[in-house]
């Protein structure tokens, strides 16, 4: 029984490594190609239009590069930290996401050359009483993770008095201080200007005069990929050289906002949110359906197998089932995802994708867990069972198999059906390492439109919905077991 299970999980596995390698590899052909890493939740620089395409200044000034100096590029959307992150593990070629030139970045990046020059504005809730920095003292600022809004501020901070804390999504962030939980922030004057104009409710304090202004470049890890800085250098010179980097970023600071989030009357509603973004939210319900049947499907074989461990005649097996079930149920899953996306690729040498980073970082936080409930559900099957079916002269591997597995899978079908929902649940926490599935769909839509209250509750209803019908798929199975 534990040779078959062992197979069949051996099998699997394999069959996902081999399927997504082959999804993400690139025709020869189209060499020379990179991995650029963004944060695609950063207007007007880098975010994801109506048509659930990523544009910004950032992305259409890649792309014009790109194909005048004959390179292509796979892009990776995530949070900021993420996205420099795989470039200082090597995990990406470059990144390029609105990213400030300091001198603290120098010594982990090598940069292009500057590519737009910006400055740091402060902005309260529309109505309040703050008029002044001096007013700040004692009060709460929001500031996003890795920004030049957020290194302005930390510099000051002491000179006037106010407590920070940090998010890495811009909306969230701005939404804060609209809800009254801090009272100001520091941002980017033109990112924050494009919210606003989407209809988010901040003022802008200093307007007329810009703090801290710098530069902003395109980065590669410090000594790597000379051959794409050179070419983003060559490229951004010839951009700006006939015209085309201007048309770039009048395109995005002079149009009206509709024309990148669908008509306002469409975000003022759940239903035309659900029909601007229809094709967004379906593929990241598909994309977050995917992760959670195969995690599930690997998970269980996992955890069955290391429950079977688990009640070995053998103390060596009981030990590797103990020791496996502690460390990854003591690993908090974010902390999992980015080990094994992030930090294990350093150590191995091998890119690794980021659905299979996140199919594995579910099988051992999951299979962890089911573990744990399945060694259990076994060791609740009365011990008489077992010396009844040993009387009778079955070897103890035959004994599991016929006499003891059976019984003690219906006990665990509870617990089989609330760790699928669970499993489902965790999906959302990869959206961290860049996958797109519905968590990660609606930072990206409401990034676009502002909408957070209505994207989240649309969210939030799918979520219910699938965890429903998979609710009553398990108890239907249920039922079947119990027959």
């Amino acid at each position: 029984m534990m040779k078959k299970i062992w197979l069949i999980c051996i099998a699997i596995f394999i069959a996902t490594i081999t399927i997504v390698t082959q999804s993400e590899q690139v025709n020869a052909d189209k060499q020379p190609h990179y991995v650029i890493t963004t944060d695609a939740s950063f207007p007007p620089f880098d975010f994801q239009d109506q048509n659930n395409q990523y544009v910004g200044i950032d992305l259409d000034i890649l792309k014009e590069i790109a194909k005048r100096e004959g390179f292509t590029y796979t892009l990776k959307a995530m949070s900021f930290n993420s996205a420099t992150q795989l470039v200082a593990g090597s995990q990406a070629d470059g990144v390029i996401a609105g990213m400030s030139i300091t001198d603290e970045r120098k010594e982990v990046f090598d940069f292009s050359t500057p590519y737009y020059k910006t400055g740091v504005v402060w902005a309260t809730k529309k109505g309040s009483n703050i008029k002044s920095l001096s007013e700040l003292k004692g009060q709460t600022v929001a500031l996003k993770t890795g920004t030049a809004g957020a290194d302005y501020a930390k510099k000051i901070q002491s000179q006037y008095g106010f407590k920070v804390k940090y998010f890495n999504d811009s909306n969230i962030m701005y939404n804060d201080v609209v809800s009254g939980n801090s009272v100001a922030t520091f941002e980017d004057a033109p990112v924050i200007q494009y919210a606003i104009k989407n209809g988010l409710k901040l003022k802008i304090m200093n307007a007329d005069k810009l703090f801290d202004a710098g530069w902003s470049g395109f980065a590669v890890k410090k000594g790597e990929n000379k051959a794409l800085l050179t070419a983003f250098n060559q490229g951004l010179k010839s951009i700006q050289k006939d015209g085309t980097y201007d048309k770039i970023v009048k395109s995005y600071l002079g149009k009206s906002q509709e024309h990148f989030t669908g008509k306002t009357s469409d975000n003022n509603s759940v239903l035309g949110l659900l029909k601007t973004n229809r094709k967004a939210f379906i593929d990241g319900l598909i994309e977050t359906i995917k992760l959670t049947v195969l995690a599930i499907i690997l998970a269980s074989i996992w955890g069955i197998f290391l429950g079977i461990l688990g009640i070995s005649e053998t103390k060596w097996l009981r030990g590797v089932s103990t020791t496996v079930i502690y460390i990854f149920r003591g690993l908090p899953l974010m902390v999992l995802a980015f080990f094994i996306y992030i930090g294990l690729p350093t150590v191995i040498g091998t890119k690794v994708p980021a659905f299979l980073a996140g199919i594995i970082t579910l099988v051992l936080n999951e299979g962890a867990y089911t573990a744990a409930f399945v060694r259990g559900g076994f060791e609740a099957v009365e011990k008489g069972q077992m010396e009844a079916a040993r009387s009778l002269g079955l070897p103890y591997g035959k004994a599991m198999r016929k006499v003891i597995v059976p019984q003690g899978l219906r006990i665990m079908v509870p617990s089989f059906i609330n760790q699928f929902i669970i499993t489902l649940k965790d999906t959302s926490i990869l959206s961290a390492i860049g996958l797109l599935e519905l968590t990660q769909t609606g930072t990206l839509i409401v990034a676009r439109n502002s909408q957070g209250f209505r994207v989240w509750a649309i969210i939030a209803v799918m979520y219910l919905i699938v965890i429903t019908l998979l609710t009553w798929l398990s108890n239907w199975v249920e039922k079947r077991m119990k027959n």
